[in-house]
C-alpha cells in the first residue's frame, strides 16, 4: 500500500501539539481560494512512497526526536484515507496521538462515503476540517486558516488544552537545505509571510 507523498517532515512544532512528525500528501480536489500549499493540488505531482517505508521514518523520528504524534495533512488526506489510516492505527498502538486535517467538513465526509474515511477518522486523536476561507482569517486559534474551520477533540488525548487554544501560538519554522533551498511550515499571517518573502 502506497501513500501519494508531497514531503515528509521528521520533527516539527508547528503543526500540531508538542514535537511531531508531519505528512503532506499530495492531491487535493478542493482548491482553496487562497490556500497556502496550492503545490500540493495536483496529485500526478507527488512520489509514491510505500506505508512501511514511512513507517519505519515516523519509528525513527520516535527515537531520535522523540515526537509525540503525527500530522496528516496535504493536499488532502480524505484522497488517501485507506492508507493514512494504516499509519494512523499504528501510531496510536504505539502510543503515538495522530492529528488529521482535512478540506473537507465531517458531515461530508460521511456524505461521499470516501474509502476507509471511517478508518482514519476512528484513529485520529484531533481533527480539523472544512475548506480555508479566504475571507474569513482567524487570528485567535493556532494551527488553522479560517474562523470557519473547527477542531474536534475526538479522543481524551488532548482535551486538557480545549479551553486553552488562544493561548497556544503558531510557529513558522525555516529550513535552509543543503542544495540551497528554502522550505517552510508553520501557520501565520499571510501579512506575515509577505513581510518575510519581501525580506528575503
Amino acid at each position: 500500500m502506497e501513500v501519494i507523498l508531497h514531503r515528509f517532515l521528521p520533527y516539527t512544532t508547528s503543526e500540531g501539539p508538542g514535537k511531531r512528525a508531519c505528512i503532506w500528501v499530495q492531491g487535493c480536489p478542493i482548491h482553496c481560494k487562497g490556500c497556502g500549499v496550492p503545490w500540493t493540488w495536483n496529485p500526478n505531482k507527488g512520489t509514491p512512497t510505500s506505508v512501511e517505508l514511512l513507517w519505519e521514518e515516523i519509528l525513527k523520528s520516535k527515537h531520535e526526536h522523540d515526537i509525540e504524534g503525527i500530522t496528516l495533512l496535504g493536499g488532502e488526506p480524505f484522497e488517501q484515507a485507506e492508507a493514512l489510516s494504516v499509519l494512523a492505527k499504528r501510531a496510536q498502538a504505539a502510543s503515538l496521538s495522530v492529528m488529521t486535517f482535512s478540506g473537507y467538513y465531517k458531515e461530508q465526509l460521511t456524505e461521499m462515503n470516501k474509502p476507509g474515511w471511517e478508518d482514519l477518522l476512528s484513529a485520529t486523536d484531533l481533527f480539523i476540517d472544512g475548506p480555508f476561507e479566504i475571507d474569513k482569517p482567524d487570528k485567535d486559534r493556532p494551527w488553522i486558516g479560517s474562523t470557519n474551520q473547527r477542531i474536534h477533540f475526538l479522543t481524551d488525548r488532548y482535551k486538557s488544552i480545549e479551553n486553552s487554544l488562544k493561548a497556544i501560538p503558531n510557529r513558522l519554522e525555516f529550513y535552509i537545505k543543503s542544495d540551497g533551498t528554502i522550505e517552510a511550515n508553520g501557520m501565520v499571517p499571510s501579512e506575515t509571510w509577505k513581510r518575510i518573502l519581501n525580506d528575503l
